[in-house]
């Protein structure tokens, strides 16, 4: 599966090619509307955010792209504090208007057996849907990139494709909750110390596909 951010079609994202590998999971997906989107974010399947995970003592940096000067910064995505609302700028971080998404990276400061990532988002229109792959690595390899730029595959950098996500409904409302989650809590990953979200937005035909992301929740096995 090829980096997501060189691409200029969003309908062409998730296009495979020889040269890197396919990700290892498929994540699972839940869609909350209407009364059933609510600020516990309570899904069918996917477990609802929680306050004490890896990512809340993680470190969190922006390696590419640009916040949305409306939006919450980076530390909104790992406080446990969540929105409460389906347009609430402020609670939520998101690349700016116009820009083609970016790379955010989360350092759990020392290596562990990640179980499962999970992430979260809330709006009335398409910035609902999450797009982006994930992208993990122990940062052992002789050839790691820590801040792999816009040009360079994390994949060929030390860094291994878990899941690629795609929430945008083929039909019907685009907006509501989207849960997602990569992995179970009985198993791992794999053991690593960094994440690297590379998110692109989920539609070009407005400044608006970036999407609004309330928060990333990170379970390691004990």
């Amino acid at each position: 599966m090829r980096c997501i951010r060189p691409v200029v079609s969003v309908a062409a994202i998730v296009t495979a090619t020889a040269a890197s590998p396919r990700p290892a999971v498929t994540p699972l997906v839940d869609h909350n509307i209407g009364h059933a989107a609510t600020p516990e974010f309570k899904f069918e399947r996917v477990p609802s955010p929680v306050k004490n995970d890896a990512a809340a003592h993680a470190r969190i940096e922006l390696v590419l792209g640009r916040r949305d000067s409306n939006g919450a910064d980076l530390k909104a995505l790992v406080d446990g504090a969540l929105p409460v609302g389906d347009d609430q700028p402020d609670a939520n971080f998101f690349f700016a208007a116009g820009s083609y998404g970016g790379r955010i990276r989360i350092d759990l400061r020392t290596a562990a057996e990640v179980a499962q990532v999970n992430t979260y988002s809330w709006h009335s229109n398409t910035r609902a849907a999450q797009l982006y792959n994930l992208f993990a690595s122990d940062g052992s390899a002789p050839a790691f990139i820590a801040a792999p730029d816009e040009n360079t595959d994390p994949a060929t950098c030390g860094w291994k494709l878990v899941a690629t996500v795609d929430t945008r409904r083929k039909q019907g409302d685009p907006g509501g909750q989207d849960g997602v989650s990569i992995g179970t809590a009985r198993q791992s990953l794999g053991r690593y110390r960094y994440l690297l979200f590379d998110i692109v937005p989920t539609e070009t035909d407005d400044p608006y596909g970036n999407t609004f992301f309330s928060e990333v929740d990170v379970i390691v096995k004990k």
